[in-house]
């Protein structure tokens, strides 16, 4: 019976641990701009999520993402999963504006992404990418 127990205990404890959340450094805006777009490209939305500036606007342009690449074929995904990020270049607007050139070793299109600081995390304002503002 105790062994029993022990065995529970220790499975109950493994599992709340692997459902913690896991937290990012949020410190730079080159750290955020590279574990956002490392977690996008891998498919770990829940990751990415994390580095996002939450408006709306950035929520639903993260939701399209996300529905679009999950109709991607998993060849596609693969591609995406394994490719090496290249920062190009990556330019600070203000203070608490960073933008980041990048692209990725799969795909090789230029794209950028536009980083802010808000109490002292630097997030990703992802409708940058679409809208240019």
């Amino acid at each position: 019976m105790k062994v029993r127990l022990i065995i529970w205990s220790v499975f109950a404890i493994w599992a709340i641990s692997c459902n913690s959340s896991e937290e990012v450094d949020k410190s730079d805006p080159l750290i955020s701009g590279r574990g956002f777009i490392e977690a996008s490209l891998k498919g770990n939305y829940k990751v990415a999520e994390k580095y996002l500036l939450k408006d709306s606007t950035n929520m639903e342009y993260f939701q399209g993402l996300k529905d679009f690449n999950s109709k991607l074929d998993a060849e596609t995904r693969r591609g995406y999963s394994d490719a090496n990020i290249i920062i190009d270049s990556s330019i600070s607007k203000s203070d608490s504006v960073d933008i980041i050139y990048y692209t990725n070793s799969f795909k090789n299109k230029p794209s950028k992404i536009k980083l802010v600081e808000k109490n002292n995390e630097w997030l990703v304002d992802f409708k940058y990418t679409f809208t240019d503002n």
